[in-house]
């Protein structure tokens, strides 16, 4: 993968960053709230603020690629226990490199853009009344970022097998892509697993976070233009030395007094 910086080994885990802590609470909070109303026969209230590619194409309902991403299926705790997990691993060491402002940004910009693969996908293939919730698709952009930045950290894959991170993000990577092209029922949504590795990719690709992704020991490259600047300077340099040559030999190499200081 050709991203800078991705050489250096990841530091110690360290603790939950602020980026982090605010979107574990958000998450979990909003978890046991829809947790209980589901049980007291209250849960419409949250269907509003599922993904539901009719809405946000008929209905304007731009607000859903947003707010899907802070719910999880209430019927269970796996769902939600794996992201949160994930999220905390993963994006603790993330924003530690970045920022938390550079790791909000890329998180999010993942998880929108995993929704709009959904709804793209259920345009094309599928049915515009499919609701879809979750922080997969934004999880799944951390872990690719991860194998990026750190791909011979050793973790370990379902908790058991150690394995090289870019090993991992290799095999998360094409699980998702089969799945998403499969029809599989199982109510998962992969084509938001596999969009939040898309859109990743190329947020990870951009300049803006390339320079995020860089070793906070390296020094950022020069860009295109900043070497042509210094390719032309460095031209100059050399013809203004070699017209100071031929002046020294016409001149028995004695330089002009106005070039002493």
């Amino acid at each position: 993968m050709g991203f800078p910086g991705r050489s250096y080994a990841p530091p110690t885990l360290p603790s939950a960053g602020q980026g982090v802590k605010i979107l574990l609470i958000a998450n979990t909070a909003l978890f046991l709230l829809s947790f209980v109303m589901v049980r007291s026969g209250a849960y419409g209230f949250f269907e509003p603020f599922m993904l539901v590619p009719r809405d946000v194409l008929t209905k304007f309902a731009l607000w859903q690629p947003f707010s899907y991403l802070f719910l999880h299926d209430p019927s269970g705790f796996t769902h939600i226990l794996f992201n949160m997990l994930a999220l905390y691993l993963f994006g603790s060491t993330l924003e530690a490199t970045w920022g938390t402002r550079r790791f909000l940004r890329y998180y999010f910009i993942c998880g929108v853009g995993a929704a709009l693969c959904v709804v793209v996908a259920n345009l094309l293939f599928g049915s515009l009344d499919t609701r879809t919730i979750g922080a997969s698709g934004a999880i799944y952009g951390l872990l690719l970022a991860f194998g990026v930045l750190f791909p011979e950290a050793t973790i370990l894959f379902m908790f058991i097998f150690p394995m090289k991170a870019k090993y991992f993000v290799m095999i998360i990577g094409a699980i998702a892509f089969l799945s998403s092209v499969g029809a599989s029922g199982s109510g998962v949504s992969h084509v938001a697993h596999l969009g939040g590795f898309v859109v990743g990719w190329f947020a990870l690709r951009s300049r803006a976070m390339a320079a995020g992704a860089r070793s906070p020991t390296r020094s950022r490259g020069p860009g295109v233009v900043e070497s042509l600047r210094q390719q032309y300077k460095d031209w100059k340099l050399r013809r203004a030395k070699k017209k100071f040559q031929v002046y020294l030999r016409k001149h028995g190499g004695n330089p002009p007094d106005r070039w002493v200081n």
